[in-house]
């Protein structure tokens, strides 16, 4: 999953600035086609922008970071926050490059020459069991890069890490992963159904409706506990030997 963040709008595919937080594009793997998920990745971008969108930053996992991917955003003019691997390699001269791991990154992030790339800013998350997770921004004018403040990382990882929350939400409260068929049509039903019913919920959400994404699964669980309750409190129990 990425997200596309719009100059005055963000879609999940997101958007966060109206409030919306909505799939725009999706892709079923279908190991027959011969694509990898980069290239579904790619298309699903190039499909987003032929509807005349214009996406302001895409912002995606260390998954979508191959050096493919990141030339394409660049050249679709996209700038971009991704994570990137503790080993991928990146030279503050544009000559020694090393792996980011080993880079001394301060709170304000560092510009770097990534490897068969160009200029990035890669900043630095760190937790409290020591580990270390790494980022990359790019905007192409360079002032532009230089200025990106740690406060303009935290605002945009906030809206990174809702694909981790669509993901959470689309898998416990949408069943997406839940089916019992086995067509391959029957499938593809059910996965769109799970996704139009979390736009469904996003929307309720944005309107006040509901609290959260997990309020109507939550509070049909307690009616139905509830009425099981009360119809069985009148029943005598027996016990048997």
């Amino acid at each position: 999953m990425i997200y596309l963040l719009f100059e005055s709008f963000c879609q999940k595919w997101m958007l966060p600035l109206s409030g919306k937080s909505v799939p725009l594009n999706y892709r079923i793997y279908n190991k027959q086609e011969g694509k990898t998920k980069n290239d579904y990745l790619r298309e699903m971008i190039a499909e987003i922008l032929s509807l005349g969108l214009e996406p302001k930053t895409v912002t995606t996992d260390a998954w979508y970071s191959s050096k493919d991917n990141v030339k394409f955003f660049k050249d679709k003019g996209l700038t971009f926050l991704t994570g990137i691997a503790k080993n991928r390699s990146c030279s503050v001269d544009g000559k020694n490059f090393t792996q980011v791991q080993n880079l001394e990154i301060p709170e304000i992030g560092l510009v770097v020459h990534l490897k068969n790339f160009g200029k990035v800013k890669v900043f630095r998350k760190s937790f409290k069991n020591g580990t270390h997770r790494y980022y990359m921004m790019y905007i192409a004018e360079e002032d532009a890069l230089l200025g990106i403040s740690r406060t303009d990382f935290n605002t945009l990882h906030s809206i990174h890490w809702g694909i981790e929350c669509y993901h959470r939400a689309i898998k416990q409260v949408c069943g997406i992963g839940r089916f019992m068929v086995r067509t391959s049509e029957a499938i593809k039903t059910h996965f769109f159904s799970a996704i139009r019913a979390f736009t469904q919920l996003e929307l309720m959400r944005v309107e006040e409706l509901i609290e959260n994404w997990y309020e109507l699964q939550r509070n049909l669980s307690l009616q139905v506990a509830r009425d099981f309750i009360l119809e069985h409190l009148s029943q005598k129990l027996a016990l048997t030997a």
